[in-house]
């Protein structure tokens, strides 16, 4: 008696390998480390949380409309601002840095002191655009 033999299908032939290759890619791409750009991380408070802050406590500079940056009236650069800064929380460890912005300041000034303020970890930090000023909001 002679058995009849299955003939096995080559892999090209059966829809499996596509199945598998489309498996592989959605495999791949889920544990892939995607590279994202996160900008500036700041730490946000909750809504519902309150926290008082002593006018000790308040370290206030000022951004003018020519990009210059003020502390107490006077001119200074973001050097001497990082040395307040870090003399200032050595002796106020609850210090809130605040930014009052002119609405004409160049951006980039801008940007520089939030720099600043990330690297040094200020944990509060604020900026707001000086009232009836112009610029963009």
């Amino acid at each position: 008696m002679k058995l009849h033999r299955r003939h096995r299908r080559g892999i090209a032939d059966s829809s499996a390998s596509s199945d598998i290759a489309f498996l592989l890619i959605i495999y791949f791409i889920a544990i892939a480390g995607f590279n994202v750009n996160k900008g500036f991380l700041i730490n946000l408070p909750a809504r519902d949380s309150t926290r008082l802050i002593l006018k000790d406590d308040l370290l206030r500079f000022e951004l003018d409309s020519a990009g210059l940056l003020l502390y107490q009236g006077a001119p200074t650069d973001l050097a001497s601002a990082e040395q307040t800064i870090r003399g200032t929380v050595a002796a106020h460890p609850n210090l809130a840095v605040i930014l009052t912005i002119d609405g004409n300041a160049p951006w980039q000034n801008l940007v520089s002191f939030v720099e600043l303020a990330q690297k040094l970890k200020v944990e509060s930090f604020s900026f707001t655009q000086k009232k009836g000023e112009g610029g963009s909001p």
